[in-house]
């Protein structure tokens, strides 16, 4: 069995490069890409998707869905982080990177309450893996993401490291049981010219 850990589609304020409120939907190319992993994935044999709620994620997730005759499952948990008041704010005319920063913007998530949601995620997802008994799609956020890769509990092999990007649908396949080695890296074979993911947009916030 294995685990699908998926980076959420395109959204308008990827390719701006601003930290996005809630409310974010994905962009027309964004929707392309979530329809593009869809057909990709429609083959694999999926017992189960779990997903964030925010748009971004869950309109990635609903593509899936369709494609593979399943439903949606969400969790808050599988949020990005909470940047609070910065949200909304271009990044590039920050006087810090919020991504990396231990302490939290006003109204938002400190590090340590941002990895410590990471880890409940994680035991959920644990959770809704075994009960699914067969491989599961997780759809969520790049800083979610990188937590799991920086962090444990997924493990990559010896000599790779995490990226430093993570593109719009890229794919992540783990092993489900512990210590959830990876076997693909952010990848994104599933899309063409026309979906390709911009190596400049925004991979987190």
């Amino acid at each position: 069995m294995s685990l699908l850990i998926i980076r959420h589609g395109e959204t308008p304020l990827n390719v701006t490069r601003v930290l996005q409120p809630a409310d974010t939907p994905l962009s027309a190319n964004g929707q392309a890409q979530a329809e593009a992993l869809a057909l990709a994935l429609k083959s694999v044999g999926l017992a189960a998707i779990l997903s964030s709620d925010l748009p971004r994620a869950l309109q990635t997730a609903q593509a899936i869905g369709r494609a593979c005759g399943l439903p949606v499952l969400t969790t808050a948990l599988l949020h990005e982080r909470n940047f609070g008041d910065l949200r909304g704010r271009a990044y590039d005319t920050l006087d810090h990177d919020p991504l990396t920063a231990e302490g939290a913007a006003p109204g938002g998530e400190s590090q340590v309450e941002f990895r410590q949601r990471c880890a409940a995620a994680w035991a959920l997802l644990r959770q809704h893996q075994t009960a699914a008994g067969g491989p599961l799609a997780v759809v969520t956020h790049g800083l979610v993401i990188r937590e799991w890769l920086w962090r444990g509990p997924l493990l990559l092999p010896d000599g790779m490291a995490p990226p430093e990007h993570l593109a719009n649908t890229s794919l992540t396949l783990a092993s489900a049981a512990p210590p959830h080695r990876v076997s693909k890296l952010n990848n994104t074979d599933h899309l063409d010219d026309r979906s390709a993911v911009d190596s400049k947009s925004l991979s987190g916030g």
